[in-house]
């Protein structure tokens, strides 16, 4: 997930920011996409992480969780070559830094082809080639240029498909919820208006041109945890017994999922694309996160995914109420816990796999098994904000010169920041690097954490609500 947050409150939300029920018999003389449903439902499959099991035993895993498709974030060989002894569908990603020479030169888009696509085609099941990931959620100047050059990139890799004879691979892009201005109610949904023109229009033409997905990021988590105390969990979670009728439409609506896939519906009609079928490229719940991300649990996380499963897996489908009894092709964020991306703690919990193999919680992607009951899962404790000091400091057995690294980091950005170390001062003693990088880890968050700092250090920090000092030294603190 890249994942880029916004506010709704009693689902009042204006700006979500960010980021199947069918298996997909997909190619016919007409070259249409056909969905036939088989209780099966896609995971994402991310490998940021420097403890994850090879491609070979996460593929087998995959398949003992009864998933019917993976996506991929690149076009590994070694995976597709696994994927190829499977009967797993597959998708592939075009790396965002490949989007601008791509668009610009059909020979690219051929080499890429030829790579990724035809060097395991059609032995392994390829069906989507995704260019990028929610590359309008960035908005640098370079960023502007990839944009630009999308959907000629789009367009340069369907040619050079349909020149090899491949029909049955659509291609698309997945955009995050940020990708619109309003989302709330579900029919104001509106594109922001530097993309609407110049971006989602010839984007919307493409995927209609070619039978395509409007591939989406979306994650209820997001919106509901920004005001957990005035949004009902349960809205959020499938399991709430109140409604929300749309004001405009008198649509009523049962799940915050549904609202946000419908606000893109009601986006795309605006620019007279009504039709365009919606996937949900990624959606899910966070296992674990931050003290100050609430809500980030297992026992959310298993509820969110089982219901979203169940609804996905339903025969016959249910859709949303714009588009009722419409499948929606759904891949479920993530395999596993990633511990190397970088961000806030819950970017690193997504997971219903352990790195081991074992899962986090139960789950079953056919949609055929009983939900378990929640009994067995930890009782969460996170449902509402903490309230308290939180400090930062260095996880157990960090390496000696990263943590030192990483302390000089610290030091180096204000002269304040570690002034009670040096010798002599109150928190010199004890001398230790664990110690001294605690310090300056905590005094720096507590310094910078309104200009979007996090304890994260690389992986070498933690947070805790148990005061790090002692009588002599007071490590400053951040106050939730």
């Amino acid at each position: 997930m890249s994942s880029p947050m916004a506010s709704f409150a009693l689902f009042f939300f204006t700006l979500i920011v960010l980021s199947s029920s069918c298996r997909y018999a997909i190619g016919s003389p007409n070259n249409k996409t056909f969905l036939s449903l088989a209780s099966r439902i896609g995971i994402n499959y991310g490998r940021l992480g420097n403890n994850l099991p090879s491609p070979y035993q996460s593929i087998n895993l995959i398949k003992s969780i009864n998933a019917g498709h993976v996506k991929l974030y690149d076009a590994d060989p070694e995976t597709l070559m696994v994927l190829s002894q499977t009967n797993l569908y597959v998708t592939i990603m075009v790396p965002n830094n490949q989007i601008i020479p791509i668009g610009a030169d059909q020979a690219a888009a051929d080499n890429w082809v030829n790579t990724n696509v035809l060097a395991h085609y059609p032995q392994t099941r390829i069906r989507f080639v995704l260019v990028g990931n929610e590359i309008l959620s960035n908005n640098s100047d370079q960023d502007k240029q990839t944009w630009s050059s999308l959907v000629p990139a789009m367009r340069k890799i369907i040619t050079s498909l349909r020149a090899r004879g491949i029909h049955n691979i659509k291609v698309g892009t997945p955009l995050a919820m940020d990708v619109l201005r309003t989302s709330f109610p579900p029919s104001s949904g509106a594109f922001r208006e530097e993309v609407a023109a110049p971006v989602m229009l010839p984007l919307l033409k493409f995927l209609n041109g070619t039978n395509s997905f409007f591939f989406l990021d979306s994650y209820p988590y997001f919106p509901w945890s920004t005001d957990p105390v005035n949004n009902p969990l349960d809205f959020a979670l499938f399991q709430s017994n109140s409604t929300y009728t749309d004001p405009q439409t008198g649509l009523v609506y049962t799940n915050l999922l549904d609202q946000m896939l419908d606000s893109v519906i009601f986006a795309m009609t605006k620019l007279g694309y009504p039709n365009v079928r919606l996937a949900i490229s990624e959606t899910g719940w966070p296992n674990s996160g931050d003290i100050d991300e609430t809500g980030a649990n297992i026992l959310n996380a298993a509820t969110y995914n089982r219901n979203l499963i169940k609804k996905m897996t339903a025969n016959p489908p249910i859709g949303t109420p714009v588009r009722p009894g419409s499948p929606i092709p759904t891949f479920l964020f993530s395999l596993f816990n990633e511990n190397q991306k970088p961000g806030s703690g819950t970017e690193r919990h997504w997971g219903i796999l352990n790195p081991d193999g074992t899962q986090i919680y139960e789950i079953d992607f056919s949609g055929t098994r009983p939900v378990p009951s929640p009994g067995s899962l930890p009782k969460p404790s996170n449902n509402v904000p903490f309230k308290g000091n939180v400090w930062c400091v260095a996880v157990e057995g960090a390496s000696e010169a990263e943590l030192q690294q990483a302390l000089n980091f610290a030091c180096g950005q204000s002269n304040a920041t570690c002034a009670a170390l040096a010798p002599g001062r109150e928190c010199y003693a004890p001398v230790s690097l664990t110690w001294h990088a605690s310090y300056a880890f905590s005094s720096y968050w507590a310094q910078f954490r309104n200009q979007s700092s996090r304890c994260y250090f690389n992986g070498l920090a933690r947070e805790t609500t148990t005061n790090p000092g002692n009588e002599h030294c007071t490590f400053p603190s951040v106050t939730l």
